[in-house]
């Protein structure tokens, strides 16, 4: 057991961290940002170690997306000094636009890893590589659509994250998905309530 433990200790602690951070994602609470920056500088030496290399270049752009988000929610344009960012729709002009990024950054993520390192998994790997990259941005911006964007990452990570022994996290990514759709109907929830209470 003592072996089982130090030999996955760092994805049993991510996890953990993991499941912390989208319960306050769920809340739409601000802790959200701190409790996901230890968990990305603990991903990088945990992806690293399993050969991840997207996942793991991923995780500094995590790094300065959740200094991004915390400023948005806490000090954006909409946020006033006693109440953060409000939840808002995801603007139709950037559907678009948004999903030819997706599938830009997906493709080039691909050959990245192709290319350039060992990777027996690059399609998936970059497929949710690219997909994070954006929901990080709308979940920043506070969108509720961004909820969708996880939906998706969360199911291929999963499954991801079982075939590369990462059991823990995948157990956690499997239990995202579930989290992900609550999560939407109660930030849909809190979004009719903050918009009749602006009215």
């Amino acid at each position: 057991m003592h072996e089982f433990l130090l030999a996955h200790w760092l994805d049993i602690t991510t996890t953990v961290l993991g499941l912390l951070y989208i319960l306050l994602e769920l809340r739409a609470s601000l802790w959200m940002w701190l409790v996901g920056l230890l968990m990305q500088l603990l991903g990088i030496v945990l992806y690293y170690q399993k050969g991840l290399y997207a996942d793991c270049g991923m995780e500094f752009y995590y790094l300065a997306m959740t200094v991004y988000g915390f400023v948005t929610w806490k000090y954006g344009k909409q946020a006033t000094e006693k109440k953060a960012l409000p939840i808002t729709h995801f603007k139709r002009s950037l559907v678009l636009p948004w999903l030819l990024l997706a599938v830009a950054l997906w493709m080039f993520i691909y050959l990245l890893l192709v290319m350039f390192t060992n990777s027996t998994v690059p399609l998936a790997d970059s497929f949710t590589t690219a997909l994070s990259i954006l929901g990080i941005w709308a979940l920043a911006h506070k969108y509720l659509e961004q909820w969708f964007v996880w939906m998706a990452v969360d199911v291929v990570t999963s499954i991801l994250y079982f075939y590369k022994d990462i059991p823990f996290k995948a157990s956690l990514y499997a239990l995202y998905v579930v989290i992900a759709i609550f999560g939407y109907f109660n930030w849909r929830r809190k979004m009719k309530t903050e918009t009749a209470v602006k009215s």
